[in-house]
C-alpha cells in the first residue's frame, strides 16, 4: 500500500507570508497548493485537501465564506483560520463556524507546522495511509468514503456503489454472490431483486474503468487485485 502525501491547501492573500509557510509546509514532505482568494480556492475544493489553512480577511470573498462552503462540501475536512484581527472575536466566530484550530498573526511558521501536525494526526492517525485502500492506482479513502484516481481528482460514486466496491476490494480476489453482496450492502432485510446488485457493478464499471471487476458466471462478482 503506497503512501499518501497530505495535501494542503492555503489560502492567503500575502504573498510573502505565504511563501514561508509553503516553503516550512514542503519541508515536511506535504503537496501545498497557494490561493490568494477564495474563490480561486474554490475551483479545488475536491482535490483530495487534508488541511485548510485560511486568511479571515481575503480580497472578495472572505474566510468566513469560506469555510462556510467547504464544510457545507466536506464537513469533516479540517480548517485553520489565521487572522491579524479582533484575535478574540474570530477565534470564536471560527470555532462556531467549524474552525479547528486559530492562530494570529503574527506567528511563527514553526508554531502553525507543529499545531498543523497535531491536527493530521488527530484526524488521521498515524497517517492518511492507514486509512486508504490502494487498487488499480485507485485510492478508496476509508474516512471520508471517497475514492480517488492515481492524479487525486476524486471519482463521484453514490453510497450504495461506494459500499459494494469496499466490499468487494476487501474480499479482493474472491467471488461474492449476489446474495452476499445485497446481505452486506443492502441488509438482510432488503425486499427486491438481486438486479440492483447488477446495475450498481456496471455503472462502478464505467465509473472505475481501469479496476478489474469480473463477472463470475453462476457465482457472482470479483474484483481482482
Amino acid at each position: 500500500m503506497n503512501e499518501t502525501v497530505f495535501q494542503i491547501n492555503l489560502v492567503e492573500d500575502e504573498e510573502s507570508l505565504s511563501s514561508i509557510l509553503k516553503a516550512y509546509m514542503e519541508k515536511e514532505g506535504w503537496k501545498v497548493s497557494v490561493f490568494q482568494t477564495g474563490e480561486e480556492a474554490l475551483k479545488y475544493m475536491h482535490n483530495g485537501v487534508h488541511l485548510w489553512i485560511l486568511d479571515i480577511m481575503l480580497p472578495g470573498m472572505s474566510g468566513y465564506e469560506l469555510i462556510r462552503q467547504i464544510k457545507k462540501n466536506h464537513s469533516e475536512e479540517p480548517v485553520i483560520f489565521i487572522s491579524a484581527r479582533d484575535q478574540d472575536l474570530d477565534k470564536i466566530i471560527g470555532l462556531e463556524m467549524g474552525s479547528d484550530d486559530y492562530l494570529a498573526k503574527p506567528f511563527l511558521p514553526k508554531e502553525l507546522i507543529i499545531r498543523a501536525k497535531k491536527l493530521l494526526h488527530r484526524v488521521y492517525g498515524g497517517g492518511i495511509h492507514e486509512n486508504r485502500l490502494v487498487i488499480s492506482r485507485y485510492q478508496i479513502d476509508l474516512v471520508r468514503r471517497k475514492v480517488y484516481d492515481d492524479e487525486e481528482k476524486p471519482i463521484d460514486l453514490t453510497g450504495k456503489e461506494f459500499d459494494v466496491l469496499l466490499y468487494l476490494v476487501e474480499n479482493a480476489n474472491v467471488a461474492k454472490s449476489r446474495k452476499e453482496i445485497l446481505h452486506e450492502v443492502w441488509g438482510e432485510d432488503y425486499v427486491g431483486s438481486d438486479r440492483a446488485v447488477d446495475d450498481v457493478v456496471r455503472r462502478i464499471r464505467r465509473k472505475l474503468s481501469r479496476l478489474s471487476l469480473e463477472t463470475v458466471y453462476g457465482s457472482g462478482y470479483r474484483v481482482v487485485s
